[in-house]
């Protein structure tokens, strides 16, 4: 799951392969905005790991690894 999160997060940032690693924090170093934090959970959602937007903290979706230990439990 957490390549794959990242790989998705790769198409929606333009972010080169290798990159965005596991521990990358997404806001704080701008790779992540609002929008492409929609466009992420959309894509979950396609593959059968629906979040709820209005439930994230944005700590507990700060790093590729806490996106993919949250759409594990969603699974």
């Amino acid at each position: 799951m957490l390549e794959n999160i990242i790989e998705i997060l790769n198409e929606i940032t333009g972010a080169d392969e290798g990159e965005i690693q596991p521990d990358t924090e997404l806001f704080a170093e701008g790779v992540l905005d609002s929008f492409g934090l929609v466009q992420l959970l959309v894509a979950l959602e396609e593959q059968g790991a629906a979040l709820d937007a209005a439930e994230l903290d944005r700590d507990a979706i700060s790093t590729p690894e806490k996106i993919a230990a949250l759409a594990e439990q969603a699974r």
